[in-house]
């Protein structure tokens, strides 16, 4: 990258993301201790359940730099710093964004899937870096010391389904706050359709109690991030079917979407009341 400033921008905030309270609270304290020193926050949950969105709000919201690694590219430890390259026949260092992001003090780094390196040695540079001393040395670069402020998120997805995962480290795992996501509870889900794609209330409830039917078959259930049911809204929007929207996005077969639209229209009250978290907006 030519120019690190450009890529330091204070993101635009997100227009009706939802969150749990006690998620938000925690978001604030998070702030507070960043006063003090850097601070490390690992974000775990449900895939498209808003995890990175999370990370581009909380940058938003405090007015924060934000630059986003893909931890998944990185096959050798420094990586993230820069590397040797050729030129005109000579070898010279091209330094990266890495050191210049965490040496801007306040900025929000973002180490996106941070369980899925190439190598797993490719993130032994991290434990400095996010140790107490907050600094690493390289030859190439000299001393690099964290900045003031700087929050640094790591976001990933666990689980077999997910291919090219590794257990992340437990010494790396306990340098982190954690903070886990879930999908939103069907009553907010239903208002966030509405309010980012325009569809009625009525046919943002039917798209989320057909999602929560199929999270929630015991035999075989279905994974409907977040992600996906605002993708199904949005074919609504444009004048698709429910039915062809779940289909099209979801690849299901119509029996499936079948099946389950004739369960809900047999069951009453399927939206949950019970879940006890407050939600709103951040």
């Amino acid at each position: 990258m030519s120019n690190f400033e450009d890529s330091l921008a204070v993101p635009k905030p997100e227009e009706n993301f939802f969150l749990p309270q006690h998620v938000i609270e925690n978001l604030e304290r998070i702030k507070i201790l960043a006063k003090r020193h850097p601070v490390n926050i690992l974000v775990t949950g449900k895939q498209g359940c808003g995890k990175s969105t999370m990370v581009r709000q909380f940058a938003a919201r405090n007015n924060r730099p934000i630059a986003v690694f893909q931890i998944g590219i990185l096959s050798e430890p420094g990586q993230l710093f820069g590397e040797h390259r050729l030129k005109d026949g000579e070898t010279y260092y091209q330094k990266f964004l890495f050191p210049q992001a965490i040496q801007t003090p306040g900025c929000v780094i973002h180490l996106e899937e941070i369980n899925r390196p190439e190598n797993p040695k490719a993130l032994n540079m991290m434990f400095s870096v996010l140790s107490e001393d907050r600094k690493v040395w390289m030859d190439e670069l000299g001393l690099i010391n964290v900045a003031d402020e700087v929050v640094f998120f790591a976001t990933l997805n666990e689980g077999e389904e997910f291919v090219g995962t590794e257990m992340l480290d437990a010494a790396l795992r306990d340098r982190f706050y954690v903070t886990m996501l879930d999908y939103l509870p069907p009553e907010v889900e239903t208002n966030v359709l509405h309010l980012k794609t325009g569809i009625d209330e009525a046919d943002a409830l039917t798209i989320v109690n057909i999602s929560n039917k199929l999270r929630n078959n015991t035999q075989e259930p279905i994974v409907v991030s977040t992600r996906h049911s605002l993708m199904i809204a949005e074919m609504v929007a444009v004048g698709s079917s429910t039915k062809d929207a779940f289909i099209n996005s979801l690849q299901l077969s119509r029996d499936i979407i079948e099946s389950v639209l004739l369960s809900l229209h047999v069951e009453l009250g399927m939206t949950d009341k019970g879940r006890g978290n407050h939600y709103q907006t951040y």
